[in-house]
């Protein structure tokens, strides 16, 4: 046979075919998202009002107009975004989100905006004449603090101004017009990076300015001796009259919500037991006031068989307790805390009107959101965090599952009810220091740690013991009937005291950290709030950025140099504990300066020590970080000082601060901080080390409308003269 030879045929080789990209692990991750959504839909609002208030705190933290309309664009990307996706319920959350964001920071804008109000620019001295708005004795400090609003229009809409009781004249009061002689300031900036903004109230209350009256005060006008304000004086009045002493401050606290009279040793005791919430009058005032009615009202009407069998005696004893709650919010002043825990109560109530919880989440968030939209500034206050933090807390704990089968009411034996009891009492006081330590810290550097202990006991004490024997008190005061009753009331308020002082005076009571970086805390807040808001399994994960805000607080170091924004005070801290320059500063000035170290004590002076030498006029230290030594140089006085002995000493040390100004011929080896730097920054933390680091108060303010407005340049000063040195011995060496 004949071979048959097979065609020489050349087979290309096959390309790979293209590689396609798998979605099929997106699309599954979107529909596990979109499950647990459909499963936490119940939750959904909840996060609604967390990111209106998301919105009004980015608008406090970032610098001014443009990342305000930076976070505007961003929620509205995330609302567009929302709109663009395929219906579900995950684009109806980012829509929601978007929405809430945008919302938050448009609210405070606004307010910010519609409160503007001109503020004095410089320290003067003037006549003024106005009406008084709000008059506070401050019995504490003996002064009588007025809310003027004056004649002039030269000046600010509003001014705080202070004078001393003793020369108070009579018929002073809401609605006195009066004549006087003041030394009026801008309101203080924040003192130092991380304290306290009395600013930003200021701005917000419409302060302009503020000042101490020079002389006596005229009343050209007298108070008409009615309404609210003549109210609560002739009760406070009548109050200490009953309780003098320690105990008739505390008295007035709970009766009226003023808290000026308390001491200073005694709120100092209260803040480091834990206990100082007790002194404002908020959830557990109102509570009492509100549970109080409701019980008695219960009680009276059940005495009448036909009113029982017509009437549902739980909706008319609501109604009362809801007038209640009202009228003492009212007596109090409608401060905002007291508002706030009235809307709260009033949302109870009718929750339990609608046959609803009477306590939940939803309700929580509303009463929120109410306040958010009247007051969208409370948000970056304590109390409103305080507050809510605490009741969120509460009620997140209690409908754990674990906490339902352990502490719901069975009817067992008493011995087992009464444990349950104390046991309920322990954990949610746990759970609710748990809440407010971070927040303690934040914002006054300190939090009780004994404080579940002592509000174990303080709590039912206040409310079953001192305010019913004062509200008794008052009420047979009519009779003239009242004498005993006032002094259980005494009696048991001096135990309060009592217990907090002890507390107070223990080993370990107070935790104290400087000032919190606001990224840890805003990683902290959001852990709280995944913990609190979310149910089931998925919320342990709020202790990821939780922890991860701990560890970074807990790590945020203690500034080497503290300076305020005058240039007048100035701390070194070592080891943890603030030197101060002027060892004779005043009480709040020793205060800030150990708030800001994180140290829980009196600061003590830089002269006491061998940090630093020290002459009437100015002191030369030195201080060793990560083996390097910083040598410094600050001004005590405003006496004039030889310019060639200044200069020298100017560049030989690293650090010069200064409450004057400062000649070019005075250059530091790194930071020179005189009277216009420091005007431009105000206060100042400055960390030392490997890498220093400055955080100054004009960067925690920048942008915002009541941040201090830096002066123009100034020639320098004449101040520098050849005269005798007042520069430490030695210090030219």
């Amino acid at each position: 046979m004949n071979e048959v030879s097979a065609p020489n045929i050349e087979v290309a080789p096959l390309e790979p075919a293209p590689r396609r990209i798998s979605l099929a692990p997106l699309l599954t991750a979107a529909a596990r998202f979109e499950r647990f959504l459909e499963a936490e839909r119940g939750q959904l609002p909840l996060w609604f009002v967390a990111a209106v208030g998301a919105g009004i705190a980015g608008w406090f933290a970032l610098p001014g107009p443009g990342g305000w309309i930076g976070l505007l664009c961003l929620a509205a990307g995330l609302a567009a975004t929302g709109l663009a996706l395929p219906r579900s319920r995950g684009a109806r959350a980012l829509l929601w989100l978007g929405i809430g964001l945008a919302l938050g920071c448009a609210l405070v804008w606004t307010r910010s905006e519609r409160v503007a109000a001109p503020r004095l620019e410089r320290t003067m001295i003037t006549e003024l004449t106005g009406t008084v708005t709000k008059a506070e004795t401050l019995a504490a400090k003996g002064d009588i603090r007025l809310t003027v609003r004056p004649d002039r229009d030269t000046l600010p809409p509003l001014i705080r101004l202070s004078l001393d009781a003793e020369d108070a004249p009579e018929r002073l009061g809401p609605g006195a017009t009066i004549a006087a002689r003041a030394r009026l300031t801008p309101p203080p900036p924040m003192a130092l990076p991380g304290g306290h903004d009395f600013a930003r109230d200021a701005w917000f209350r419409g302060t302009g300015a503020v000042g101490r009256a020079l002389g006596p005060v005229r009343v050209v006008t007298p108070a008409s001796g009615s309404g609210m304000a003549e109210v609560r004086r002739r009760l406070d009045a009548h109050i200490r009259s009953q309780l003098p002493g320690a105990s008739g401050t505390i008295a007035t606290a709970l009766a009226t919500g003023d808290q000026n009279a308390v001491s200073e040793a005694d709120a100092e005791a209260m803040r480091r037991s834990g206990l100082t919430h007790l002194l404002s009058v908020s959830g557990l005032h109102i509570a009492a006031v509100v549970g109080a009615a409701m019980l008695l009202t219960l009680r009276l009407l059940a005495l009448s068989q036909p009113l029982a069998l017509r009437l549902n005696l739980v909706l008319v004893a609501a109604a009362v307790g809801a007038l209640a709650g009202i009228g003492y919010t009212w007596l109090t002043g409608m401060q905002v805390p007291t508002v706030r825990s009235c809307i709260a109560a009033l949302l109870v109530l009718g929750g339990i009107a609608l046959g609803r919880d009477a306590i939940s989440l939803r309700l929580i968030a509303v009463g929120a959101l109410l306040v958010m939209l009247w007051r969208p500034e409370a948000v970056a206050g304590a109390s409103f965090q305080f507050s809510f933090a605490a009741v969120t807390a509460i009620v997140a704990f209690h409908s754990l599952p674990v906490a339902r089968r352990l502490l719901s009411a069975r009817d067992d034996p008493w011995p087992l009810r009464l444990a349950r009891t104390i046991i309920s009492l322990l954990l949610t006081g746990l759970v609710v220091e748990l809440a407010l330590i971070p927040l303690a810290l934040y914002h006054f550097h300190k939090a009780g740690l004994y404080g579940v202990a002592a509000n174990m006991v303080a709590i039912p004490w206040t409310t079953f013991v001192i305010m019913p024997a004062e509200a008794l008190a008052l009420l047979l005061d009519s009779l003239g009937l009242g004498a005993p009753a006032w002094a259980v009331a005494g009696w048991a308020i001096d135990r309060l005291l009592g217990l907090a002082h002890f507390v107070a005076a223990l080993d370990g009571a107070v935790a104290t950290l400087p000032a919190m970086p606001q990224a840890a805390f805003a990683l902290l807040v959001a852990g709280g709030l995944w913990l609190c808001l979310w149910h089931g399994r998925v919320r342990v994960l709020g202790l990821l950025p939780f922890g991860l805000g701990a560890i970074w607080a807990a790590a945020a170091p203690t500034p080497d140099l503290l300076v305020s924004g005058d240039g007048r005070h100035l701390a070194l801290v070592e080891d943890g504990v603030p030197f101060l320059l002027r060892e004779k500063s005043g009480d709040f000035t020793r205060s800030i300066f150990s708030e800001a170290a994180g140290f829980d004590g009196d600061a003590l002076g830089l002269a006491s020590g061998r940090r630093a030498q020290c002459s009437r006029d100015s002191c030369v230290g030195a201080i060793e970080r990560d083996g390097r030594r910083w040598t410094f140089l600050v001004t005590r006085t405003a006496h004039r000082m030889r310019w060639d002995e200044l200069t020298r000493v100017c560049a030989s040390v690293d650090i010069v601060v200064s409450d004057r100004w400062l000649p070019r011929g005075c250059v530091p080896r790194w930071l020179k901080l005189d009277r216009q730097a420091l005007a431009r920054t105000g206060g100042v933390a400055i960390h030392l080390g490997e890498h220093p680091s400055i955080a100054s108060v004009a960067e925690e303010t920048a942008g915002h409308p009541w941040a201090p407005r830096p002066p123009p340049p100034r020639a320098q000063s004449a101040e520098v003269a050849h005269t005798a040195s007042s520069l430490p011995p030695g210090s030219m060496k």
